[in-house]
C-alpha cells in the first residue's frame, strides 16, 4: 500500500470497494485452506479402507469440494473486480489530478521540464502506482490473513515441522528487505533513463524535417543508440536484482520443502502423534499443502517490498509535479464585467524568473480602445515578452499594466484571457480537423462562421482544395499544412473568437505581401472599434496602423505613425531602408 497526501484521499473515496474486495479475498483465503483437510481425509480413508465403507462419504467430500470451488470462483471475481478495479480508478483519478494541475502551471515550468519526462509520469509511473494499489493490496491481505491461517493450521497439524519451516522462511523477509532497498535505487535510475529516451525520441519526431534537411539521420541514430543502450543497461541492472531476489527465494523454499519431506516421512513411519492425533500420510500431505499455501504469503511480502520500493519512487516523481507551485493565481481581484480594450503600460520593467538581465525596461505607452497598434523591432528586443505579459503568463509588479484603467494583477486572469484573441508566433495547431481548430474557442461548431473566419484569413480557398475540405485531419502540430496555411488557420481561429483585444505575434511572416494586404484590409473592416495589436518585423505589416511602437533592446525607441517615425526615428528609418533594399534584391517581392 502507498501513503502520501495525493493518494490518501482515495482510501476514503473507494472505502467500500476496498472493504468488499478485502472481505472477498479473506473468504477465499479461508476456504482454500479447507481443501487440504478434505484431501487428508480422503488419503487416510483410502489408506485405512474406511472411505468406501459408506458410499455417501466420498460423495460428501466431492460436494464439499464443489461448493468450495463455487465460493472461490465468486470470491475471486469479486476481489479482482473490487481491488483491481479500484487500482484502475485511482490511476485514472490521479492522472486527471495531474493533468488539471499541469494545465495551471506557468510557461516557466515547461521551460525547465522536458515533455518526454512529463509524459513518463503519465504513463510508466502511473502504471506502477496502479500495480501498488492492485497487486500490492492483494499481496498485503494475503500476507496477513492467508499467512496467518496457514501458519495456525501448520502448528495444529505438526508444531515441530512448523517451527522447522518457519525459521528459514523468515530469511525471505530479510533477503527481500535488503534487495528491495537496492531495487528502489535501480528502479529510479531505470525511470530516468526512460525519461531521457522518451524525450529524445519525441523531440526527433517533432523535428524530423530539420534532421532530414541537414542530413543528420546517422548522427541522431547514434545519439539515440547511446540513450537506448543506457536504457537497456538500466533495465538489465534492475532485472538482475529482481532475478537475484527470485532465485534466492526459490532456493530457500526448495530447501525447506526437502527438509519437510524428510522430517515428515520420519514422523509418518514412527507413528508420531500431535494434538492427540496420529501423524500419517494424509497429515503429511495436509501439512505440505499448508506450507505450499504459505509460500505465497511470504513471497507476497517480498513482492510487497519490491512494489513498495517502485511505488515510492514513482510517487515521489508524481508528487514533484503536483507539488510544483502554481504561480499565476488571482489575488484581491476586482469585479470586471468585460474589458473594452484600453491597455496602458506604466514604467514596466521585467526579467524572466530564470534570467539575470531585464528583458523590458521602463516601458510606458497607452493603447486606446479600438486602436490598431503595431510593435516592431529587431529579434530579441522584447516584442513577444510584451504578449506573454498581456496574457498574464508571468507575474509582474502592481500597476505596471492596466486594462481599462484597472491593474492587471487584480483582474481575474481568466477574464483577461477571455478578452484576448491570440495568434502565436509558432502557430500551434492540434491534431484535429481544420474546422475544429478554427472553432477552438467554442464548444459547438458553426460551419458558416468557421468558413467566414477562414475567408477573412484568406485561407478558405486552400482548405476547400483538400479532399475532406474542413474535415481534413491535421497531422501533429498541423504538419499537414504549409507554414503560410498554418498561420492563416491560426488567424482564422483568433478572428472567430472576435474578442475585444486581438494580438498577432509576428503572425503574417510566412505569407506573401499580397495575402498580407488582404488579411490586414479584412481586419481593419472587421475590427473597427476593437483593439488590435500587430507584433511584426516587416514594415509592411504595421505601416498603415494607427500607432507604431518601436522597441530597441527592451526599451521604447519611438512611438508614432509611419510618417512620424520616418521623420523622427533613426532605428525605424534604418529598418525601412534595409527592407526596401531587400525587396529590390528580391525583385520587388518581400
Amino acid at each position: 500500500m502507498l501513503v502520501g497526501k495525493y493518494v490518501n484521499k482515495f482510501y476514503g473515496k473507494y472505502f467500500l470497494f476496498f472493504l468488499f474486495g478485502v472481505l472477498a479475498l479473506v473468504l477465499v483465503d479461508y476456504f482454500q485452506l479447507e481443501i487440504p483437510v478434505i484431501c487428508r481425509n480422503i488419503i487416510n480413508g483410502v489408506q485405512d479402507g474406511t472411505l468406501f465403507e459408506d458410499g455417501s462419504k466420498m460423495l460428501e467430500y466431492m460436494m464439499y469440494l464443489g461448493l468450495i470451488a463455487i465460493i472461490m470462483f465468486i470470491g475471486r471475481f469479486l476481489w479482482r473486480y473490487c481491488v483491481l478495479g479500484v487500482a484502475a480508478r485511482i490511476e485514472g483519478d490521479l492522472r486527471e489530478d495531474m493533468f488539471i494541475h499541469a494545465e495551471k502551471l506557468s510557461n516557466q515550468y515547461y521551460k525547465e521540464h522536458k515533455t518526454g519526462a512529463l509524459m513518463a509520469l503519465f504513463t510508466n509511473d502511473l502504471s506502477v502506482i496502479r500495480q501498488v494499489f492492485g497487486g500490492g493490496t492483494i499481496a498485503l491481505i494475503d500476507a496477513i490473513f492467508l499467512g496467518s491461517f496457514a501458519l495456525y493450521r501448520m502448528f495444529v497439524c505438526n508444531w515441530i515441522l512448523a517451527i522447522f519451516a518457519l525459521i528459514p522462511m523468515s530469511l525471505i523477509a530479510g533477503v527481500a528487505a535488503i534487495v528491495g532497498r537496492v531495487m528502489h535505487k535501480k528502479f529510479k535510475a531505470r525511470q530516468e533513463a526512460y525519461d531521457n529516451l522518451s524525450d529524445f525520441a519525441q523531440e526527433n519526431f517533432s523535428g524530423i524535417a530539420v534532421i532530414k534537411a541537414f542530413v543528420k539521420e546517422v548522427q541522431e541514430i547514434r545519439h539515440f543508440d547511446k540513450l537506448n543502450n543506457n536504457n537497456y543497461d538500466k533495465n538489465i541492472d534492475f532485472a538482475k536484482y529482481s532475478t537475484l531476489l527470485n532465485v534466492l527465494l526459490t532456493l530457500i523454499i526448495s530447501t525447506i520443502i526437502a527438509i519437510l519431506f524428510g522430517g515428515g516421512a520420519y514422523f509418518v513411519v514412527s507413528d508420531a502423534t500431535f494434538g492427540g492425533k496420529n501423524f500419517g500420510a494424509g497429515e503429511l500431505f495436509e501439512f505440505i499443502a499448508y506450507f505450499d499455501t504459505l509460500v505465497w504469503p511470504f513471497l507476497a511480502i517480498a513482492q510487497l517490498i519490491n512494489q513498495r520500493a517502485q511505488g515510492k519512487a514513482a510517487y515521489d516523481r508524481i508528487a514533484e509535479l503536483l507539488d510544483a507551485k502554481i504561480e499565476i493565481v488571482d489575488n484581491e481581484t476586482v469585479d470586471v464585467e468585460m474589458l473594452n480594450g484600453k491597455i496602458e503600460f506604466r514604467n514596466l520593467t521585467f526579467k524572466y524568473p530564470d534570467g539575470s538581465n531585464n528583458v523590458l525596461e521602463d516601458i510606458s505607452f497607452t493603447i486606446d480602445a479600438g486602436q490598431m497598434v503595431g510593435i516592431i523591432g529587431k529579434t530579441g528586443c522584447g516584442k513577444t515578452t510584451i504578449v506573454d505579459l498581456l496574457l498574464r503568463t508571468y507575474n509582474i509588479n502592481e500597476n505596471q499594466i492596466l486594462f481599462d484603467d484597472k491593474d492587471m494583477m487584480h483582474i481575474p486572469f481568466k477574464k483577461i484571457r477571455d478578452a484576448i484573441g491570440y495568434v502565436p508566433q509558432d502557430n500551434f495547431l492540434f491534431s484535429d480537423t481544420i474546422a475544429n481548430n478554427i472553432a477552438f474557442a467554442y464548444e459547438e461548431l458553426d460551419y458558416e462562421q468557421v468558413q467566414e473566419a477562414a475567408r477573412l484569413a484568406d485561407v478558405h480557398q486552400n482548405i476547400i482544395e483538400f479532399n475532406d475540405k474542413y474535415e481534413t485531419i491535421l497531422g501533429e502540430r498541423g504538419v499537414t499544412l504549409s507554414g503560410g496555411q498554418k498561420q492563416r488557420v491560426s488567424i482564422a481561429r483568433a478572428i472567430l473568437k472576435n474578442p475585444p483585444i486581438l494580438i498577432f505575434d509576428d503572425s503574417v511572416s510566412a505569407v506573401d505581401t499580397k495575402t498580407e494586404e488582404t488579411i490586414l484590409k479584412n481586419l481593419r473592416e472587421l475590427r473597427n472599434g476593437k483593439t488590435t495589436i500587430m507584433i511584426a518585423h516587416r514594415i509592411s505589416t504595421v505601416e498603415t496602423l494607427d500607432k507604431i511602437v518601436v522597441l530597441d533592446n527592451g526599451r521604447i525607441s519611438g512611438i508614432g505613425t509611419h510618417a512620424e517615425l520616418l521623420a523622427s526615428n533613426e532605428i525605424y528609418k534604418e529598418m525601412v531602408r534595409l527592407q526596401s533594399l531587400e525587396a529590390e534584391v528580391n525583385g520587388g517581392v518581400e
